[in-house]
């Protein structure tokens, strides 16, 4: 069984906001950035969706723009938030296509992956 911790802080210290419910997201599909030990992919760093940032995403092999109805996945456009694995957003950072980012709906988690200082760099918030 997966247990949540609720009290998860955002990059600044302060309580996690809300990424996005349309489309749902999030590892527990709460609509959070929460993470957990079983989130190997640590599902953390809610960004504003590119087309650029899509098309690497499906390059890598992940495609996120591909309606799949039979996971309760709509498929994405540029413009949706979404909780990204801070792994690939780090890639896609260094490739130059990384998606802005809402400081306050990202995990704290991810600053073991990312620095504080680059999410603030391409910060919406």
């Amino acid at each position: 069984m997966v247990e949540l911790v609720f009290e998860q802080p955002n990059v600044l210290g302060t309580e996690l906001e809300v990424c996005c419910k349309s489309p749902m997201t999030g590892f527990f599909r709460d609509g959070f950035c929460h993470t957990c030990l079983e989130d190997a992919g640590s599902h953390t760093v809610c960004a504003r969706m590119t087309d650029e940032f899509l098309q690497f995403s499906l390059s890598k092999g992940n495609d996120l723009i591909t309606p799949r109805p039979d996971f309760g996945f709509p498929g994405l456009k540029a413009g949706d938030r979404w909780c990204l694995c801070a792994t690939r957003w780090a890639e896609a950072n260094k490739a130059g296509v990384a998606p802005p980012v809402y400081l306050n709906a990202t995990n704290m988690t991810a600053l073991e992956i990312v620095e504080l200082a680059t999410l603030e760099q391409m910060a919406l918030d």
